[in-house]
């Protein structure tokens, strides 16, 4: 008679976890040199690409003259407007104020959104800009996800030091093994975010990681520029996309990007 094998070690660790991230800077809901409302156009777009985490750039909370002009414009805020009945949890981070209203970042999220705070990174001058990190609660995990939309600055400066700011606020508020994302249009036309990022927090951007360069996504219509990410760390890469030209090249002055994570 032998003996039973040793029962195997009970484990905590949980099952791998995917999702799907979507970023597009959305223009205030106005095509390509403000010629047409398409608002209503880029919801449906954005509901297609069925993403769990959804991260807008220039979204309009508020805009008296658009809301008296223009005739089928939402009386509620962009980011309510677009988040509909598909995500019930949405974030705004409000960075640049003027007479009329006022407009920033947002988050739409399929899972609750726990905390939230937007950050002001504005370095000098007129142009506004903030990064507005949510804290996301993922079904059946003990570690919460972490994401940061961001717009950066048109100034190669401005950016860097932005970047840099970003970096010191992933040290001191996120743990070390928390996933986390970050996406969004970062004007980063030089391409000098990756090295600061990487050494600064310990984060790659999907694109990068897959093929080797990231993505083109401006002018919406004829990429030539690539200025909008999807940072990650302590998630893997299963597949980052840029979507299909159309209906998105007539949506907005940026292409979008996507990718499908898991933690």
């Amino acid at each position: 008679m032998t003996d039973a094998s040793p029962p195997a070690p009970a484990t905590d660790t949980p099952a791998p976890f995917d999702f799907r991230v979507l970023t597009v800077n959305i223009h205030k809901g106005f095509t390509s040199f403000n010629r047409k409302f398409m608002l209503h156009e880029l919801r449906d777009a954005v509901r297609s690409v069925s993403a769990d985490i959804v991260f807008l750039q220039e979204v309009m909370g508020t805009h008296i003259k658009h809301q008296n002009r223009i005739a089928d414009y939402p009386q509620t805020p962009h980011y309510e407007f677009l988040a509909d009945s598909i995500w019930e949890q949405f974030a705004y981070g409000r960075n640049a104020v003027y007479d009329n209203g006022h407009h920033g970042n947002a988050l739409l999220s399929k899972f609750p959104i726990v905390h939230y705070q937007n950050h002001d990174v504005s370095i000098s001058g007129p142009e506004r800009r903030g990064l507005l990190h949510c804290v996301l609660r993922v079904p059946g995990r003990t570690t919460d996800v972490h994401a940061i939309c961001v717009h950066l600055g048109l100034a190669e400066n401005h950016r860097k030091k932005q970047l840099h700011l970003m970096c010191e606020l992933i040290r001191k508020e996120i743990p070390d093994d928390a996933p986390l994302v970050i996406a969004g249009d970062f004007n980063d036309w030089r391409c000098s975010a990756h090295s600061i990022l990487q050494k600064g927090a310990g984060l790659r951007e999907v694109f990068v990681q897959a093929t080797g360069k990231a993505a083109r996504t401006f002018p919406a219509k004829m990429p030539m520029l690539q200025l909008d990410r999807i940072y990650v760390r302590n998630a893997t890469v299963q597949k980052p996309f840029v979507l299909p030209r159309r209906p998105w090249s007539h949506l907005s002055d940026h292409a979008p990007l996507a990718a499908e994570l898991t933690i």
